[in-house]
């Protein structure tokens, strides 16, 4: 073996791994936690069965490292609605909102929140993506919490629950009213809730 070919056969082969979590993503999305084969990912990501198992201990292991690629994402949108201090804080609350029905439109109404689905399918059956879905959870409300807050004390909506009660109620009804959107394959479920939320728990106070 010439010098040349032994370097190159030392080089470490390259990573698959962002490529595997991104078919992952998009085959889970389409067939759920429990449809999805490891066979069904490597196959979307154009990479060998046997590089899964090398970047990821289990099926659940890898379905965490998803979920946290989603969530980074979400994150992003959160801070895009609410970090706007052009709007008040009732009114980055909405933005949020619309942004996702947005995103929701351009998928035709046919997939949501893979933290929800997720939360739903595998939170029973998988001590580790509930605990991450917890997780998940606790951090998500907490810019609600803080914008809910803002709102309060600056006295556009009333104090009557806490910031943190507020969003875990917002985030909460939201994901039942994807889940609803889903089955309809149209918006309707979605301003309906943000008609009720905005007219009732978020109405704008009068001075």
């Amino acid at each position: 073996m010439n010098t040349y070919v032994r370097i190159i056969s030392l080089m470490p082969k390259p990573s698959l791994k962002d490529a595997i979590l991104d078919a992952g993503l998009k085959v889970m999305f389409r067939t759920g936690y429990h449809g999805t084969s490891v066979r069904d990912v490597t196959s979307a990501a154009d990479a060998p069965q046997g590089s899964f198992t090398n970047h990821f201990r289990s099926k659940e292991a890898f379905a965490s490292e998803v979920l946290d690629r989603y969530f980074d994402v979400t994150r992003g949108l959160v801070a895009e609605a609410l970090d706007d201090t052009s709007l008040t804080p009732r009114a980055r609350l909405r933005r949020y909102l619309d942004i996702i029905t947005g995103r929701l439109e351009a998928d035709g109404y046919g997939r949501g929140c893979l933290i929800g689905d997720l939360s739903l399918e595998a939170s029973g059956s998988s001590e580790l993506l509930r605990a991450r879905l917890s997780a998940i959870f606790a951090e998500w409300r907490m810019p609600f919490a803080a914008c809910i807050g803002d709102a309060q004390t600056s006295g556009e909506i009333a104090s009557d629950f806490k910031p943190d009660e507020l969003a875990d109620f917002l985030l909460a009804s939201w994901q039942g009213a994807i889940l609803r959107m889903k089955v309809d394959r149209n918006p309707k479920a979605l301003e309906r809730f943000k008609t009720i939320a905005f007219q009732t728990v978020f109405r704008e106070t009068t001075t």
